[in-house]
């Protein structure tokens, strides 16, 4: 199975913007650690803007 490049791109510049993580270290996780980061992410954003 493949990993869609576009979806790949879309998770490191999530990352990256959120928690300012260098691109070769978002590289080096596994898939299935980006996209845990990824909900991670998503999770506080959603808590963040229910807050306002």
């Amino acid at each position: 199975m493949t990993y869609g490049a576009d979806r790949l791109h879309e998770e490191v510049a999530y990352v990256a913007y959120h928690f300012h993580w260098p691109r070769p270290e978002i590289l080096d996780l596994t898939h299935a650690e980006r996209v845990r980061w990824v909900e991670e992410i998503a999770r506080i954003n959603t808590r963040m803007n229910e807050v306002r």
